[in-house]
């Protein structure tokens, strides 16, 4: 039993007469011309439906988040204007010291942390408003959704974590290389997921610039980290719906619009591909001069494709990420126009 992806039937020569799809589709089955569709292994499949689900948990958890906003703004407490992140230290203070009966918008406000932008008084500002109940019984509400919600993803991250010590040691006991610094987030793994991945898969892919292990983490678990079932990688590109998708008729380019596609490891790729606008590296070069050629959303497919490409080459041949900086991408991409040019 094979799953088919349908595209694949356009290149199977003949079908002259109007026989039905399920004969025609047995018939090329009896013949060996269908080509099975990529799934990964069995326990690569818990991995996913793990992350799937926590997946699942953080979206819901994010509307609750919203909530909680709305009914700030409804009392006209302008919190987030003041706060970076009303779920952060400071802003669960202060939720929390409203739920509890402070209405003291000063007292409110000396809650802050060291950390935070703004000022006690800048803070007090935005939080005069009209404590309605119905408003505070919503607050209360969002509030204690999250908070199970984010009990629901420690568990998830618990889950994660145990089946992820279940694979092989792939790193052969050498200690993990030293990188640059995790990027926090409020959405990342409840462990230490880096020192995970790179005894797994025996590569620190944390080390490419924008990818973080959590997005990593979410790619492999579509993928796996067998990429022996693509031959180059360009087919993994071609697999996730990143490679340019050439229509040709005649010797003439018709369309080379990448294929509309629903790959979760592709979308993680262009949110990675999408935060190296404003970075220093190599790959952000890359980004915005491909940018300022064919614009910004073609330029993120063309930089995720990259990724793609690197990530199939550290786990093919089990080499380390070498990070030369704009500067000298910029030197090697004048060097190629001056030679072209000659």
């Amino acid at each position: 039993v094979k799953l088919v992806d349908t595209r694949q039937l356009k290149r199977a020569p003949g079908r002259k007469t109007d026989v039905a799809d399920c004969q025609w589709l047995q018939q090329l089955h009896t013949f060996g011309l269908l080509a099975g569709a990529f799934r990964p292994e069995d326990d690569v499949c818990v991995l996913r439906s793990y992350m799937r689900h926590r997946a699942m948990l953080t979206s819901y958890a994010s509307q609750h988040v919203q909530h909680m906003q709305k009914a700030l703004v409804q009392m006209n407490l302008q919190l987030q204007h003041v706060v970076a992140d009303i779920t952060g230290a400071t802003g669960m203070r202060i939720i929390r010291a409203i739920l509890a009966g402070e209405r003291d918008r000063h007292c409110l406000a000396a809650l802050r942390g060291q950390q935070c932008k703004n000022s006690v008084a800048t803070i007090a500002s935005a939080l005069e408003g009209d404590w309605r109940e119905e408003h505070l019984f919503a607050l209360q509400q969002a509030v204690e959704l999250v908070e199970a919600y984010q009990a629901k993803i420690a568990a998830c991250d618990e889950r994660i974590q145990l089946h992820l010590q279940s694979f092989a040691d792939r790193s052969e006991g050498q200690p993990l290389p030293k990188g640059r610094p995790p990027r926090s987030d409020r959405n990342d793994l409840g462990f230490d997921a880096t020192a995970e991945l790179f005894r797994v898969t025996g590569v620190n892919l944390v080390a490419i610039n924008g990818l973080q292990a959590h997005t990593i983490l979410k790619i492999l678990s579509e993928t796996g980290w067998d990429m022996s079932k693509w031959p180059t990688s360009k087919h993994f590109g071609s697999w996730l719906g990143l490679a340019p998708n050439n229509r040709v008729s005649g010797g003439k380019v018709l369309s080379r619009r990448t294929l509309p596609s629903a790959n979760r490891a592709a979308a993680a790729l262009r949110i990675a591909a999408q935060s190296l606008h404003h970075s220093s590296s190599a790959l952000g070069a890359f980004l915005r001069r491909k940018a300022g050629q064919i614009g910004m959303p073609k330029a993120i497919t063309a930089t995720a494709y990259k990724l793609a490409r690197i990530i199939y080459g550290m786990l093919t041949e089990g080499t380390a990420f070498v990070e030369r900086g704009q500067d000298y991408y910029e030197r090697e991409y004048q060097q190629r126009v001056l030679k072209n040019l000659t």
